[in-house]
Protein backbone atom coordinates (compact mmCIF):
# COMPACT_ATOMS: atom_id res chain seq x y z
CA UNK A 1 0.00 0.00 0.00
CA UNK A 2 1.44 3.44 -1.46
CA UNK A 3 1.61 6.23 1.74
CA UNK A 4 -0.42 8.48 -0.16
CA UNK A 5 -3.57 5.34 -0.25
CA UNK A 6 -2.64 5.03 3.59
CA UNK A 7 -2.67 8.78 4.40
CA UNK A 8 -6.24 8.58 2.88
CA UNK A 9 -7.42 5.25 4.81
CA UNK A 10 -6.38 7.18 7.84
CA UNK A 11 -8.20 10.43 7.13
CA UNK A 12 -11.51 8.82 6.77
CA UNK A 13 -11.03 6.93 9.42
CA UNK A 14 -10.57 9.64 12.15
CA UNK A 15 -13.87 11.56 9.70
CA UNK A 16 -16.05 8.24 10.30
CA UNK A 17 -14.60 8.34 14.12
CA UNK A 18 -16.02 11.93 14.42
CA UNK A 19 -19.28 11.63 12.69
CA UNK A 20 -19.46 8.68 15.69
CA UNK A 21 -19.12 10.88 18.07
CA UNK A 22 -15.33 9.37 18.95
CA UNK A 23 -13.42 12.46 19.02
CA UNK A 24 -9.63 13.19 19.50
CA UNK A 25 -9.09 15.17 22.25
CA UNK A 26 -7.15 18.60 21.90
CA UNK A 27 -3.25 18.84 22.89
CA UNK A 28 -3.02 19.00 26.30
CA UNK A 29 -6.16 18.20 26.97
CA UNK A 30 -7.03 16.27 29.55
CA UNK A 31 -9.10 12.91 28.12
CA UNK A 32 -11.02 10.34 30.37
CA UNK A 33 -13.27 9.95 32.98
CA UNK A 34 -10.96 8.32 35.16
CA UNK A 35 -12.15 4.95 34.13
CA UNK A 36 -8.34 4.04 33.73
CA UNK A 37 -7.72 0.70 31.09
CA UNK A 38 -11.62 0.64 30.73
CA UNK A 39 -11.67 3.91 28.54
CA UNK A 40 -8.54 2.08 26.12
CA UNK A 41 -11.45 -0.06 24.97
CA UNK A 42 -13.12 2.84 23.24
CA UNK A 43 -11.57 4.86 20.22
CA UNK A 44 -8.74 6.81 20.85
CA UNK A 45 -9.03 5.89 24.27
CA UNK A 46 -11.96 8.48 25.25
CA UNK A 47 -15.04 7.65 26.68
CA UNK A 48 -17.71 8.51 24.19
CA UNK A 49 -19.70 11.37 25.95
CA UNK A 50 -22.79 12.15 23.62
CA UNK A 51 -23.74 8.64 22.88
CA UNK A 52 -26.05 6.06 24.23
CA UNK A 53 -24.87 3.52 25.91
CA UNK A 54 -26.68 0.06 27.01
CA UNK A 55 -26.38 -1.63 30.52
CA UNK A 56 -27.10 -5.01 30.88
CA UNK A 57 -29.22 -5.97 34.64
CA UNK A 58 -30.37 -9.22 34.32
CA UNK A 59 -30.48 -9.66 38.30
CA UNK A 60 -31.58 -6.88 40.85
CA UNK A 61 -27.80 -7.32 41.99
CA UNK A 62 -26.51 -6.16 38.65
CA UNK A 63 -28.67 -3.41 38.00
CA UNK A 64 -27.62 -1.93 41.84
CA UNK A 65 -23.67 -2.19 40.85
CA UNK A 66 -24.69 -0.48 37.63
CA UNK A 67 -26.01 2.20 39.21
CA UNK A 68 -23.41 2.92 41.71
CA UNK A 69 -20.53 2.45 38.30
CA UNK A 70 -22.90 4.80 36.64
CA UNK A 71 -22.59 7.37 39.66
CA UNK A 72 -19.09 7.33 39.51
CA UNK A 73 -19.25 8.38 35.53
CA UNK A 74 -21.96 10.74 36.18
CA UNK A 75 -19.76 12.24 39.19
CA UNK A 76 -17.53 13.44 36.20
CA UNK A 77 -20.12 14.44 33.15
CA UNK A 78 -21.91 16.61 36.11
CA UNK A 79 -19.37 18.45 37.62
CA UNK A 80 -20.00 21.50 35.58
CA UNK A 81 -23.48 21.80 35.90
CA UNK A 82 -26.05 20.43 34.97
CA UNK A 83 -28.44 17.40 36.26
CA UNK A 84 -29.22 13.81 35.48
CA UNK A 85 -32.60 12.63 34.66
CA UNK A 86 -33.92 9.22 35.81
CA UNK A 87 -37.02 7.77 34.21
CA UNK A 88 -38.06 4.45 35.09
CA UNK A 89 -42.14 2.35 35.77
CA UNK A 90 -40.46 1.51 39.57
CA UNK A 91 -37.85 3.24 40.84
CA UNK A 92 -35.30 1.12 42.92
CA UNK A 93 -32.62 3.45 43.36
CA UNK A 94 -31.84 5.27 46.42
CA UNK A 95 -30.95 8.81 45.56
CA UNK A 96 -29.31 9.72 49.02
CA UNK A 97 -26.62 6.74 48.36
CA UNK A 98 -25.51 9.22 45.24
CA UNK A 99 -23.09 11.37 47.80
CA UNK A 100 -20.96 8.26 47.74
CA UNK A 101 -19.91 8.80 44.49
CA UNK A 102 -19.76 12.92 44.95
CA UNK A 103 -23.14 13.08 42.97
CA UNK A 104 -25.84 15.99 44.94
CA UNK A 105 -28.81 14.55 45.32
CA UNK A 106 -30.77 17.50 44.35
CA UNK A 107 -29.20 17.17 41.25
CA UNK A 108 -31.13 13.75 40.37
CA UNK A 109 -34.43 14.49 38.78
CA UNK A 110 -36.37 11.15 39.00
CA UNK A 111 -39.49 10.85 36.60
CA UNK A 112 -41.46 7.69 37.29
CA UNK A 113 -43.75 6.69 34.49
CA UNK A 114 -46.55 4.13 33.87
CA UNK A 115 -45.95 2.51 31.42
CA UNK A 116 -42.21 1.41 29.39
CA UNK A 117 -43.31 3.16 26.15
CA UNK A 118 -43.84 6.00 28.28
CA UNK A 119 -40.25 6.03 29.72
CA UNK A 120 -38.52 5.87 26.39
CA UNK A 121 -40.69 8.86 25.15
CA UNK A 122 -39.44 10.78 27.87
CA UNK A 123 -35.77 9.75 27.94
CA UNK A 124 -35.94 11.00 24.34
CA UNK A 125 -37.87 14.28 24.79
CA UNK A 126 -34.82 14.59 27.99
CA UNK A 127 -32.13 14.06 25.83
CA UNK A 128 -33.11 16.80 23.61
CA UNK A 129 -32.60 19.25 26.12
CA UNK A 130 -28.54 20.38 25.53
CA UNK A 131 -28.05 21.51 29.49
CA UNK A 132 -28.58 17.91 31.09
CA UNK A 133 -25.94 16.12 31.68
CA UNK A 134 -27.15 12.92 31.06
CA UNK A 135 -30.56 11.04 31.15
CA UNK A 136 -30.70 7.49 32.57
CA UNK A 137 -33.52 5.16 31.91
CA UNK A 138 -34.64 1.65 33.08
CA UNK A 139 -36.78 -0.50 30.67
CA UNK A 140 -36.90 -4.08 30.07
CA UNK A 141 -36.32 -3.97 26.29
CA UNK A 142 -34.81 -1.84 23.57
CA UNK A 143 -35.55 -2.32 19.63
CA UNK A 144 -33.08 -1.46 17.23
CA UNK A 145 -35.23 1.39 15.82
CA UNK A 146 -35.65 2.62 19.54
CA UNK A 147 -31.98 3.02 19.69
CA UNK A 148 -31.77 4.33 16.83
CA UNK A 149 -34.51 7.14 17.39
CA UNK A 150 -32.44 7.82 20.64
CA UNK A 151 -29.26 7.89 19.17
CA UNK A 152 -30.46 10.63 16.47
CA UNK A 153 -31.23 12.49 19.20
CA UNK A 154 -27.42 12.61 20.94
CA UNK A 155 -26.06 13.39 17.64
CA UNK A 156 -28.10 16.72 17.60
CA UNK A 157 -27.54 17.36 21.26
CA UNK A 158 -24.78 16.06 22.94
CA UNK A 159 -26.16 14.63 26.06
CA UNK A 160 -25.03 11.20 27.26
CA UNK A 161 -28.08 8.39 27.70
CA UNK A 162 -27.83 5.43 29.53
CA UNK A 163 -30.28 2.46 29.47
CA UNK A 164 -30.57 0.23 32.16
CA UNK A 165 -32.01 -3.33 30.41
CA UNK A 166 -33.50 -6.00 32.34
CA UNK A 167 -34.61 -8.74 29.82
CA UNK A 168 -31.95 -10.72 27.99
CA UNK A 169 -33.80 -13.73 26.51
CA UNK A 170 -35.08 -10.98 23.58
CA UNK A 171 -31.28 -9.17 23.40
CA UNK A 172 -31.05 -7.88 19.80
CA UNK A 173 -28.71 -5.93 18.04
CA UNK A 174 -28.69 -2.14 18.87
CA UNK A 175 -27.22 1.10 17.63
CA UNK A 176 -26.11 1.64 21.15
CA UNK A 177 -22.13 2.74 21.20
CA UNK A 178 -21.48 -0.04 23.95
CA UNK A 179 -22.82 -2.50 25.76
CA UNK A 180 -22.06 -3.10 29.13
CA UNK A 181 -22.91 -5.75 31.89
CA UNK A 182 -21.72 -4.49 35.81
CA UNK A 183 -21.67 -7.33 38.54
CA UNK A 184 -20.77 -6.53 42.23
CA UNK A 185 -17.74 -8.22 43.64
CA UNK A 186 -16.93 -8.35 47.23
CA UNK A 187 -15.64 -5.13 48.85
CA UNK A 188 -12.21 -5.07 50.61
CA UNK A 189 -11.98 -2.89 53.51
CA UNK A 190 -8.43 -1.41 54.93
CA UNK A 191 -6.22 -3.61 56.65
CA UNK A 192 -8.29 -5.54 59.17
CA UNK A 193 -10.80 -3.09 59.61
CA UNK A 194 -14.31 -4.75 60.18
CA UNK A 195 -17.11 -3.58 58.07
CA UNK A 196 -17.82 -2.71 54.56
CA UNK A 197 -15.59 -1.73 52.13
CA UNK A 198 -15.50 0.17 48.80
CA UNK A 199 -17.90 -1.15 46.19
CA UNK A 200 -15.65 -3.54 43.31
CA UNK A 201 -17.48 -4.66 40.30
CA UNK A 202 -16.62 -6.41 37.21
CA UNK A 203 -16.84 -4.40 34.49
CA UNK A 204 -17.96 -6.12 31.26
CA UNK A 205 -17.73 -4.20 27.97
CA UNK A 206 -19.56 -6.83 25.91
CA UNK A 207 -19.90 -4.79 22.47
CA UNK A 208 -17.88 -1.54 21.70
CA UNK A 209 -18.19 0.20 18.15
CA UNK A 210 -15.16 0.10 16.57
CA UNK A 211 -13.41 -0.81 19.81
CA UNK A 212 -12.06 -3.50 21.83
CA UNK A 213 -13.98 -5.80 23.96
CA UNK A 214 -12.79 -6.51 27.82
CA UNK A 215 -13.17 -7.29 31.01
CA UNK A 216 -11.81 -5.55 34.10
CA UNK A 217 -12.33 -5.10 37.78
CA UNK A 218 -12.96 -1.94 39.28
CA UNK A 219 -13.53 0.10 42.63
CA UNK A 220 -14.88 3.11 44.01
CA UNK A 221 -13.04 5.20 46.62
CA UNK A 222 -12.74 8.70 48.20
CA UNK A 223 -9.55 9.31 45.17
CA UNK A 224 -12.49 7.95 42.27
CA UNK A 225 -11.97 4.90 40.24
CA UNK A 226 -9.33 2.23 40.73
CA UNK A 227 -8.83 -0.46 38.59
CA UNK A 228 -7.36 -4.18 38.42
CA UNK A 229 -5.69 -6.06 36.19
CA UNK A 230 -7.43 -6.82 32.91
CA UNK A 231 -8.96 -10.06 31.98
CA UNK A 232 -9.06 -12.00 28.93
CA UNK A 233 -11.83 -10.23 26.17
CA UNK A 234 -15.39 -11.75 26.15
CA UNK A 235 -16.58 -10.71 23.27
CA UNK A 236 -20.30 -11.23 22.38
CA UNK A 237 -20.73 -12.05 18.28
CA UNK A 238 -24.53 -10.71 17.25
CA UNK A 239 -26.02 -10.27 13.51
CA UNK A 240 -24.82 -7.27 11.67
CA UNK A 241 -27.47 -5.68 10.33
CA UNK A 242 -26.90 -3.91 6.97
CA UNK A 243 -29.11 -0.45 5.39
CA UNK A 244 -28.74 0.54 1.92
CA UNK A 245 -30.14 3.55 0.64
Amino acid sequence: MTEARQNIIERLQKDILGWQGFVSPAVGEQKGIGLGPVETAFPNGVFPTGNIHEMLCAQQEQAAATSGLMMGILSVLMKNGGACIWISTGRKFFPASSHQFGVAAHRLVFVDTQRERDTLWAMEEALKCEGIAAVVAEVNDLSFAQSRRLQLVVEASKVTGFVMRSNLQKLSTTTCVSRWQVTPLPSQTEGDLPGVGFPCWEVQLLRVRNGLPGTWQLSWSDQGFTWGTEQEPQIEYTDVQLQVG
